[in-house]
């Protein structure tokens, strides 16, 4: 069964026209100690992270505006052994921007609502990207993301 769309929802999908998708930061790491070579890696529990940060209304010189919506993703490799604390051995996270050109006036709730539940979709082809080529860089399992990430919120 489809989701409903909420009219504020509309208003931003119809306003807002993708421009950009970057990464603002990133950092992966294998922990001291942790060699995924010569470790049994299968064992490993994988954990994923996604949060939408913030969104925010930026002026262009004479040229309207853009939104910019801040997202953050993460892959981390976890001794499931652990039970208190994560024992982490590995992680891969970035910190994505995406940008949006602004075709008609928006209230602030639309652009938020925009930023929860449909600006994860311009940046999940680059953060699929991203994992699987730190993943072979750092000589990590595999990870295979879906094609779509959906939002929970």
């Amino acid at each position: 069964m489809a989701k409903k769309i909420s009219i504020s929802l509309q208003q931003a999908i119809d306003a807002l026209v993708i421009q950009d998708v970057y990464v603002k930061s990133c950092q992966a790491q294998c922990i001291d100690g942790f060699d995924p070579k010569s470790t049994e890696t299968g064992e490993l529990l994988v954990q994923q992270m996604h949060v939408v940060h913030r969104s925010e209304l930026v002026d262009i010189d004479g040229d309207g505006q853009l939104v910019r919506i801040y997202i953050r993703l993460g892959t981390r490799w976890v001794d499931p052994k652990e039970d208190s604390d994560p024992d982490i051995k590995a992680f891969v996270e970035a910190d994505f921007i995406a940008e949006y050109q602004v075709n008609t006036e928006l209230e602030q709730a639309a652009i938020d609502e925009f930023a929860r539940k449909n600006a994860s979709y311009h940046v999940w082809p680059y953060w699929r990207e991203f994992l699987s080529t730190q993943c072979e860089r750092l000589r990590l399992p595999r990870v295979v993301l879906p094609t779509v990430q959906f939002s929970k919120q």
